[in-house]
């Protein structure tokens, strides 16, 4: 695990960091219609885009204007690796040689890909840590056949489990009660993700690109309650719960419980975040975790009238509520 009070980059450093956006999602979901729309869509912005196989893109061969092993070059300026090398080395050497020529980098995960370790590279590797920040997972699910994907796939549960931000795509294809239901089984277990509404992937590019989802601080501002008790109680394997603690925090304590807590349960915990208030310090500390991996910083201090109150969520499976809200609990300060 790495150290959770490492302290955040500065706003400046953090700026200069390529925002990377992962983008999931099961077999026939529409990633790939979506991830068109981002190339294709007029923003002004050129992404590098990284796919675990060229042919999977969904583009024509005649886009592509340059290549070499592993590169190619499209004429809207996209840059496209294939994963065929290892994913460190491509973010940290192969594309960053050619930074000056895009403004972000997505990657296209396959279909039966869990979101996780692709997550984890930006905890593990220092020298990725350094050059990018990994802005949000994406999820695209497939309205029409979401319900039966999830009891058949663990996958898919997975996807929707680890989104920072979910495209509900194919809504055309099915009925506003029909629509209801499955958006209240993708909160059943994934409650804090941001959820839209798409037919064959077109949505807003600001639903999806530049969404801070990794980025605490930004997170709140879209969603400043996000960290609230969302709790749900529900068949799937899957479960999102929030807590609170009113005292401060003893940051010892916490950072021996939490540590505790990802190495004995970090292969069932898929996401944790929180904001925490500790003794004696007059900011407020952002904490998140990918499985057994976890990151952390201060972010600045608290806004006015807002009450110091931490907060901790944890998505995952086979979480037991008591016992992590007693853990949570017992670190308080004397």
């Amino acid at each position: 695990m790495s150290d959770t009070v490492q302290a955040a980059p500065d706003t400046k450093a953090a700026n200069t960091l390529v925002p990377v956006t992962v983008l999931t999602g099961f077999l026939g979901a529409g990633k790939t219609t979506l991830l068109n729309h981002i190339l294709t869509a007029e923003h002004g912005r050129k992404y590098a885009v990284v796919v675990n196989e060229f042919g999977e893109l969904g583009v024509d061969n005649d886009l592509v204007v340059d290549a070499d092993e592993e590169v190619f070059e499209m004429n809207n300026g996209c840059i496209c690796c294939t994963v065929r090398g290892d994913l460190i080395r491509i973010l940290g050497n192969g594309l960053m040689k050619r930074r000056a020529k895009f403004d972000g980098i997505i990657v296209e995960t396959t279909g039966l890909a869990a979101p996780a370790p692709v997550a984890q590279t930006f905890f593990v590797d220092e020298d990725v840590r350094g050059k990018t920040r990994l802005d949000a997972v994406v999820t695209v699910v497939d309205a029409y056949n979401v319900l039966q994907t999830l009891e058949e796939s663990p996958e898919a549960v997975n996807q929707i489990a680890f989104a920072d931000v979910i495209i509900l795509n194919k809504v055309d294809l099915v009925d506003e009660a029909g629509l209801e239901a499955i958006e209240k089984r993708i909160r059943s277990i994934n409650s804090v993700c941001r959820l839209h509404r798409a037919k064959r992937g077109d949505v807003p590019l600001s639903d999806v690109l530049d969404q801070g989802g990794f980025d605490l601080p930004r997170a709140l501002e879209h969603a400043p309650n996000f960290l609230e008790d969302t709790s749900h109680s529900h068949e799937a394997d899957v479960t999102s719960m929030s807590f609170e603690v009113e005292e401060p925090l003893d940051a010892a304590k916490f950072q021996a419980w939490i540590g505790a807590v990802l190495q004995e349960q970090g292969a069932d915990i898929l996401r944790a975040k929180g904001i925490l208030n500790y003794a004696g310090e007059d900011q407020r500390f952002a904490f998140q975790a990918v499985h057994m991996m976890a990151d952390g910083g201060f972010i600045g201090p608290w806004k006015k009238d807002e009450p110091h109150v931490s907060r901790l969520v944890f998505i995952g499976r086979n979480l037991n509520r008591p016992q992590l809200r007693r853990g949570f609990e017992s670190c308080r300060a004397k």
